[in-house]
């Protein structure tokens, strides 16, 4: 390190190094990497069903930036540069939905999502341009601060310190990278593949069971792979299921496999639903596995959705916000939230009843209710 390098880190500052290999930088991405990818993953309808329902949702919120004012009131920040990059788009190529559903796909599937953050002459947050997780590298410098190396499509590597980059991470070992639930129980996932292997090779095969054919005397090699070349060309496969096999010269046929009923495979599969659903935290009947479901416990499924599963992504989103796109004056005056209203619509009525029993008891009035709704107060209005 030289004495530049060790003057900028006393006083809090780094600059990018230029040298791959300097020994300053610390390699820390190195808890990536297992038998499951999140392609593979992402091949099991149900963790593409799980993913999808939670990206697609909170990407379709409204996320909005608010102005404190007063003890308790608040109002859209709407000329503030960063609510137009976190409500309507945050980059030339996508809007807001796109972006902030790419960002939440990559949590759930690599444990981490990284942007970069673009500020203009005034040092506001103009842009927000998305990196693939797979392409950055988490680097911890000497001062206990983070640096990121992001290898472009380009073929150019680009390091960025740590205040020009929006990192959201999932629940992590290190405080650094996060690690995202198939990595974590990634054994759930790959029986979940192998299941679905078996029951693919099954069908491919026509649904027959595998059997031994006894021959009464010793076949050579030879003799082997041309028997069984023609018994998988005449038998097996989906085209040839339900032919009566033609045997000769005393050959036997005897099953040894299984069948599916047997194995109850789809007793398996099933279980695999609710297994994976139970590592993003969804409620099965939100992916579709609707055997538990009726009317009455669907509505009470889909509240706890919104609390128990979208719930720790909207704060990580809040948070991670306040933490690098607003400044520390900023974050005494602005604050970002989701508007998760339009989820709990169903349950108005029983909402309605809450308020106006909490109003005609006293110990609510109209302005905290409105709060509770997301709505400014009358006071404010007026």
């Amino acid at each position: 390190m030289t004495f530049l390098d060790r003057v900028l880190g006393t006083i809090g500052l780094e600059r990018r190094a230029s040298n791959p290999s300097d020994p300053y930088w610390t390699n820390m991405s190195a808890l990536r990497g297992n038998g499951v990818t999140p392609r593979s993953a992402e091949s099991v309808s149900a963790v593409y069903a799980c993913v999808s329902a939670i990206s697609e949702t909170i990407a379709s919120l409204p996320l909005i930036l608010y102005r404190r004012e007063g003890d308790d009131g608040r109002n859209r920040a709407k000329d503030h540069p960063l609510y137009k990059v976190l409500h309507d788009q945050p980059n030339g190529q996508q809007t807001a939905l796109e972006f902030r559903e790419q960002m939440q796909a990559s949590v759930l599937l690599r444990g981490n999502a990284y942007a970069e953050i673009r500020r203009g002459y005034d040092g506001q947050v103009r842009e927000l341009l998305p990196m693939h997780a797979d392409r950055v590298q988490v680097l911890k410098l000497d001062t206990g601060r983070l640096a990121y190396e992001w290898n472009r499509d380009n073929g150019t590597t680009r390091r960025l310190l740590q205040e020009e980059v929006l990192h959201l991470r999932h629940r992590s070992d290190n405080g650094v990278l996060g690690v995202s639930p198939i990595s974590a129980a990634r054994e759930v996932v790959e029986l979940a593949i192998a299941e679905r292997e078996h029951g693919s090779a099954t069908f491919r095969n026509g649904t027959k069971a595998s059997g031994v054919l006894k021959f009464p005397g010793t076949l050579n090699p030879e003799q082997r792979k041309a028997v069984g070349d023609s018994w998988a060309s005449q038998y097996a496969g989906a085209a040839n299921a339900g032919k009566t096999p033609i045997l000769e010269s005393g050959v036997d046929y005897t099953p040894l496999s299984m069948t599916l009923e047997d194995a109850e495979w789809l007793g398996a599969r099933q279980f695999s639903v609710e297994e994976v659903c139970r590592l993003f935290r969804v409620p099965p009947t939100v992916v579709g596995d609707l055997r538990h479901g009726n009317y009455s416990n669907s509505v009470e499924m889909a509240r706890q959705f919104v609390t128990l599963t979208l719930r720790r992504h909207l704060s990580m989103w809040e948070q991670s916000i306040a933490r690098c796109l607003l400044t520390d004056a900023g974050r005494r005056v602005y604050f970002a939230e989701h508007s998760v209203e339009g989820l709990l619509r169903g349950d108005s009525l029983a909402r309605a009843q809450f308020y106006e029993r909490a109003i005609t008891d006293g110990w609510m009035d109209t302005d905290e209710v409105r709060r509770l709704e997301n709505l400014p107060a009358r006071s404010i209005n007026a």
